[in-house]
């Protein structure tokens, strides 16, 4: 099999041309491939054109699919002939004009994809089924540099230090921890982790499902939040992917971050999400 891997002049990413993920990798295909994704943390797999099976057998190759976080009764893909490993990211409504999928519209905010759980899961694959005129990208932070960037004194401050992950299924607004967490999903997880593949240091916070510092009053938690966000959305670390019809992305949740830009309401937007299970985040200290 011949195909090409080229980094993106950006701060995390690379493509891969060439190849057809409907077909089986050799080992070394696989090997190779996998390390591509642990140097860049985000691959894009261009031109394909994957059904659901085809995608969740692509994705096996690299280690367990996942089940999705939320319960199958509540996913209301089970009833469109998808099973808990599949989630439909869309706009799309069926002829009663109910949502078939999750994250319909707009905006979301920079995130990891299941930090609020006891085992992340540590890679997600999307693939762009359909997509609006414009808008809708994906933008993705790199979290080693990230933590790279923060002032000696504060990571000090922080080490070995927790943060509550916390999420209630949003796209533009933190947990209101006023309210409790009775029925949301949480986790504590370390501010600063390290990768168990690569041994290098991530920071491990977001706008969208960080709340609290541990052992902080909540004014200088709030305060070291948004420091830490900042600079994990410092336009330095980002890149931001514009969307191909049969592009599959996959990325490394245990040291980056993504969130979406805007697009027009009126326009549809298909893709298809599946995930590989992780295991517990390890505290850099």
């Amino acid at each position: 099999m011949t195909y090409k891997i080229t980094p993106f002049n950006s701060p995390i990413g690379a493509e891969i041309t060439g190849i057809d993920l409907r077909k089986p990798l050799g080992k070394n295909n696989i090997e190779e491939i996998y390390q591509a994704w642990l140097d860049h943390i985000v691959l894009i797999f261009r031109d394909q054109s994957l059904s659901k099976d085809e995608q969740v057998a692509f994705a096996n190759q690299f280690g367990n699919v996942g089940i999705r976080a939320t319960p199958l009764e509540n996913q209301n893909e089970v009833t469109n002939g998808y099973d808990g490993s599949i989630m439909l990211v869309t706009n799309q409504r069926d002829e009663n004009g109910n949502y078939i999928g999750s994250l319909q519209d707009g905006e979301m905010w920079f995130h990891h994809d299941m930090s609020y759980r006891p085992e992340p899961h540590k890679a997600t694959l999307l693939h762009a089924i359909e997509l609006p005129s414009t808008g809708g990208n994906t933008k993705f932070a790199n979290q080693y540099l990230a933590y790279e960037n923060i002032p000696e004194d504060l990571k000090k401050k922080l080490q070995g230090r927790k943060v509550l992950q916390a999420y209630n299924f949003t796209m533009l607004e933190k947990v209101d921890l006023k309210k409790g967490l009775d029925g949301i999903q949480h986790q504590w997880q370390p501010i600063f982790v390290k990768h168990p593949e690569t041994g290098k240091t991530a920071l491990y916070v977001s706008r969208l499902i960080s709340a609290s510092i541990e052992d902080l009053e909540r004014q200088d938690s709030d305060q070291i939040l948004g420091k830490l966000i900042d600079i994990a959305e410092d336009p330095r670390v980002v890149y931001e992917h514009v969307w191909r019809k049969g592009d599959l992305a996959m990325w490394d949740n245990r040291c980056s971050t993504h969130a979406r830009t805007d697009f027009p309401a009126d326009e549809k937007r298909l893709l298809r999400r599946c995930t590989l299970e992780g295991s517990p985040m390890i505290n850099a200290a």
